[in-house]
């Protein structure tokens, strides 16, 4: 299954343009084996569930924890059994709720490095944007490759930096209808408006992040496509795709994958082009 994408330039402003829906609730919906979206319309919130506790992919902010608790609970499960707390990349749309997960579960925060000190002081030293959110203690910094474990799930955390230098891409494997899948949960490789990737003095590196971004990304195997916004693979559409008919599983969308990383490439070198002038 294949879903066509919209502009580099429409793509670019998809974090401006979707605020509108990023607190609407969402159904909670199983993607594959024991991963689920539990997340808001426009705010990508995932669930792992094992047989030693949950594992939760970002808090999202902290007015959407509200929504993201219902939604573990129509599921079935128990929020309080939530016992680590990962995220994909340090801005507040993603990581203000952490305080309160933490502060709700006594769930273990873990972040790649670059983006620790981020969280941990509510909002501070992150490029362009202002925090201003309850910091929240880190209980372990990641590097690049290192991998999370609880029941027998594994995930792997693949530095993507750029959109923000500890930004987080998640692979994980997941069964099926009786098949493996990898599954890959893009952190973000969008250049949001006013990111200067050239001569940037608070961020001198951001070019050559991005750079080192979308080789990560061309290098990953995907098979079930996900994102730190559900508009990055189509979630509602896909969402709606398996109330309709169960028997397939939109989420498989390799080709999708592949038409996503490759637009957002050329919509980086495009700016990056613009900007170099």
């Amino acid at each position: 299954m294949r879903f066509c994408f919209p502009s580099a330039l429409l793509l670019a402003t998809l974090p401006l343009c979707a605020q509108s829906d990023w607190n609407d609730p969402f159904p909670p919906h199983r993607i594959a084996d024991n991963l689920y979206y539990v997340g808001s319309k426009g705010l990508s919130t995932y669930l792992i569930t094992t047989s030693q506790g949950h594992i939760l992919i970002n808090s999202s902010f902290e007015r959407t924890v509200p929504i993201i608790r219902a939604n573990v609970e129509k599921l079935g499960f128990k929020f309080i059994d939530v016992k680590i707390l990962l995220n994909s990349h340090a801005h507040g749309d993603h990581v203000e709720g952490n305080a309160l997960v933490k502060e709700l579960t006594g769930a273990k925060v873990y972040i790649m490095e670059g983006d620790e000190k981020v969280v941990e002081s509510g909002g501070e030293g992150q490029y362009l944007y202002k925090g201003g959110w309850k910091p929240c203690k880190v209980d372990r910094v990641l590097k690049d490759g290192d991998t999370v474990t609880l029941g027998g799930v594994t995930l792997s955390a693949h530095l993507t930096p750029g959109h923000t230098r500890g930004c987080t891409t998640w692979t994980m494997k997941a069964n099926d209808r009786g098949k493996s899948y990898d599954v890959v949960i893009v952190g973000s490789p969008n250049v949001n408006p006013g990111f200067q990737l050239v001569n940037n003095k608070v961020y001198p590196g951001i070019a050559a992040d991005y750079a080192r971004t979308f080789k990560v990304l061309k290098a990953l195997h995907c098979d079930i496509f996900l994102g730190a916004h559900g508009a990055y693979y189509g979630m509602a559409e896909k969402a709606a795709l398996l109330h309709k008919d169960s028997s397939r599983n939109p989420f498989v969308d390799p080709a999708g994958y592949r038409a996503y990383v490759e637009e957002r490439e050329q919509a980086y070198l495009h700016t990056l082009k613009q900007q170099s002038r």
